[in-house]
């Protein structure tokens, strides 16, 4: 039998995080949006395009996930490569992405992300010296989505600086806490020292 080929990797045709939210009610294990989805789950309202949907779990938990996502098939993602990840197969421990693929449409649907956490903490997983109570870190929508505070989704943003990251970064500076932008800041002047959004904020 010949196996399909595997969907290039811009075949995304993400679902909305009210859809995650629907297949993932009945799992009672720590996860959350994070990406460009999360920012606009604060703003409580969708201001750009996504092209994918990122959500987090921690590494002992996929096999729950898998089993919320039934009907998926899953591929790990790393370092540009994407193969498949079998049913009866943890993803190895380099391994922090898992795509997910509607195999009767051949299209991406979520991007599920491994998080170095616990449930009790939030864990910066480029540099695990960063870490906060979960409580902090994971807020939740009038209507249950539970998405990561919008300081953490910049700090992971800072890095590249795309051009959509630089519009984020605007567009939520207004609204983020003093408490948050000191943290942001803090973090910024650690990792990434002489970083423009630090005179910013």
């Amino acid at each position: 039998m010949i196996m399909p080929a595997i969907p290039d990797h811009d075949a995304w045709s993400a679902w909305h995080p009210a859809e995650l939210g629907c297949r993932l009610a009945g799992v009672d294990r720590p996860w959350c949006v994070v990406g460009g989805w999360a920012l606009d789950l604060w703003h409580g309202r969708q201001t750009r395009d996504h092209e994918d949907l990122e959500f987090t779990i921690l590494r002992g938990d996929v096999p729950a996930f898998r089993a919320a996502l039934a009907g998926l098939e899953f591929f790990t993602a790393h370092d540009g490569v994407v193969e498949p990840l079998p049913t009866d197969r943890d993803p190895p421990s380099h391994v922090f992405q898992i795509w997910a693929l509607d195999a009767t449409e051949r299209r991406w649907r979520v991007d599920m992300m491994i998080e170095p956490g616990t449930p009790r903490d939030w864990v910066y997983k480029r540099d695990a010296r960063i870490t906060r109570p979960r409580a902090e870190m994971v807020a939740t929508t009038p209507d249950g989505l539970p998405y990561l505070n919008p300081a953490a989704i910049l700090l992971f943003k800072a890095k590249h600086l795309r051009t959509r990251d630089e519009a984020d970064f605007a567009l939520a500076l207004p609204g983020l806490p003093a408490a948050e932008r000191s943290w942001l800041k803090q973090c910024l002047a650690w990792l990434h020292p002489g970083h423009p959004w630090i005179g910013i904020l």
